[in-house]
């Protein structure tokens, strides 16, 4: 069995991480830290796990575990990885974005893969340590791989995208109270989202001359989880010849479905899919893609990336049913 750790336990991922790890047949959790839950029952923090899981959060590390989850606020995953040294043999998969971008990649002489793996599986699979990719970038990203692999990715690119209230973290703040949020939308960190570096370096590792702009647009909705996103850009091609790229490229893809119908968030909420749908009008291609911001867009593609680099089946604790009603 492989043993796993998961530092910074009472956060959302982690609690997701959690829910997926104590069902999956290769693994055991070995601890779950959080130094202000020490010694409480998990299930105090995530009450879904009420008569599931009797294990209590710790302030003490296995630094000898297969693999370590880490769930910590941006900035914190160097932070605790200089106070806590692990063996050589622990792979460590970071789902902040301290280790995303190429100049962040290498930290304490280790080299971290981006963990998309429609984008870079024989990497993963060969890693050691993966930066897992931020949730709107794992949708925007996936929206846009096959244009770029063909290299028409040559205009701007206007992007829409909408989040549910758990992308803002678990921590309470005046956008994520009920009384705001309900019945509520709003923009935030328009054209300046942080997850646009990632964004940009994996579509130029396919089109190495990709050096058009990003007009995204993040939005918050009045919902809990998922993300849906609209892109659009100009396209020449026919609709046929869109399809023809898109399922040539997710062709091996477990989780990445192409759909000729139009699609919608409870298809993918509570899965590890992302849902691709593609519109023409004139010259103008709309591409939508939805995920669960907390599983593909965290800690189920954390769970593929570990799959993937124990050289497990992709979908191994992954079996997933959406919830449509």
């Amino acid at each position: 069995m492989i043993k796993a750790g998961i530092i910074g336990g009472a956060g959302y991922t982690a609690g997701e991480l959690i829910r997926l790890l104590i069902h999956h047949s290769q693994v055991e959790i070995d601890f779950v830290f959080s130094t202000s839950n020490a010694g409480n029952f998990i299930y105090d923090v995530h009450q879904d796990l009420f008569g599931t899981l009797e294990l209590k959060f710790t302030d003490t590390v296995n630094t000898n575990v297969d693999v370590l989850f880490l769930c910590l606020g941006h900035g914190n995953s160097k932070k605790f990885l200089e106070q806590h040294q692990f063996s050589e043999g622990t792979k460590i998969i970071d789902l902040s974005n301290d280790f995303r971008l190429l100049k962040d990649a290498v930290f304490q002489g280790n080299e971290y893969v981006y963990g998309l793996p429609e984008l870079q599986q024989q990497k993963i699979e060969k890693a050691n340590y993966v930066a897992n990719p931020g949730c709107f970038a794992t949708a925007i990203q996936l929206a846009l791989l096959p244009l770029a692999k063909a290299n028409l990715l040559n205009n701007s690119v206007h992007i829409n995208a909408t989040t549910g209230s758990t992308g803002a973290g678990v921590s309470p703040s005046e956008t994520t109270h009920f009384s705001w949020r309900d019945n509520n939308f709003s923009v935030y960190k328009a054209f300046t989202h942080q997850h646009l570096g990632e964004i940009s370096e994996s579509l130029g590792l396919l089109q190495v001359n990709f050096s058009e702009e990003l007009f995204f647009i993040p939005n918050r909705g009045n919902f809990s989880r998922g993300i849906f996103a609209s892109i659009y850009l100009s396209f020449d091609k026919s609709l046929e010849n869109a399809y023809e790229l898109f399922e040539d490229f997710y062709k091996d893809a477990v989780f990445t479905k192409v759909s000729k119908k139009p699609i919608h968030l409870k298809q993918v909420v509570n899965t590890n899919n992302c849902f691709i749908h593609l519109e023409k009008y004139k010259n103008t291609l709309l591409i939508t893609s939805v995920i669960d911001n907390l599983l593909k867009g965290a800690s189920g593609q954390a769970i593929q990336n570990m799959n993937l680099m124990f050289r497990l089946n992709q979908t191994e604790g992954l079996q997933l049913k959406a919830n449509s009603f």
